[in-house]
């Protein structure tokens, strides 16, 4: 049985240059007024071109019951989003990636946006990876309450109508699907 720990988490306030400006506690910053700061997205698939999608824990202060992409997070201090998507598969998954195998597509994409008085702003690369979906993930509780393996373009025809996709995975979504590297990536299985 996986134990799971949670993390005291700072994230990292930057500048509309994405310079390092300093650092906070996560559970701080998200709020109606959260500042300017670093995240990431990664999308999970397997060798039969399904993407992970994940139901976030209903205690989770943002966005809390609704579905999303595989991963996302803050790189801490120093850390590079592909080593801080690695440490938040482990941790949000049970699910051990290499850094080497994580393909970053979009470097700097970034959003704003509001649900239940907690805001997301972030300068969020997105990345992609591969994962033997025959592996067992272990969720942690307190981050995932559900998960599911969706074909990519059932996925895209669902965000066609209202969906209870997060707003940045349905955007950082279609901003895959125009993307000739991550079409390359994903016809490479």
């Amino acid at each position: 049985m996986v134990k799971y720990h949670k993390m005291n988490e700072q994230v990292v306030l930057v500048d509309n240059s994405n310079r390092a400006i300093g650092t906070a506690d996560k559970y701080q910053v998200h709020t109606g007024n959260t500042p300017l700061h670093r995240g990431f997205s990664l999308f999970i698939f397997n060798a039969r071109g399904e993407l992970l999608l994940q139901q976030r824990s209903p205690q989770k202060i943002a966005w809390p019951n609704i579905w999303s992409n595989s991963v996302c997070g803050h790189p801490a201090k120093d850390e590079s989003a592909k080593a801080a998507a690695k440490r938040r598969a482990l941790y949000e998954l049970g699910i051990e990636l290499k850094t080497a195998n994580i393909n970053m597509v979009i470097e700097n994409f970034r959003y704003r946006y509001q649900h239940q008085g907690i805001v997301e702003n972030e300068i969020c690369p997105v990345m992609v990876a591969h994962y033997n979906s025959e592996l067992q993930l272990r969720p942690n509780p307190a981050e995932v309450s559900d998960y599911k393996w969706v074909a990519w373009q059932d996925f895209l025809d669902q965000l066609t109508k209202p969906s209870s996709y997060s707003e940045w995975c349905q955007e950082e979504a279609l901003l895959l699907a125009s993307s000739e590297s991550f079409n390359k990536f994903l016809s490479a299985k």
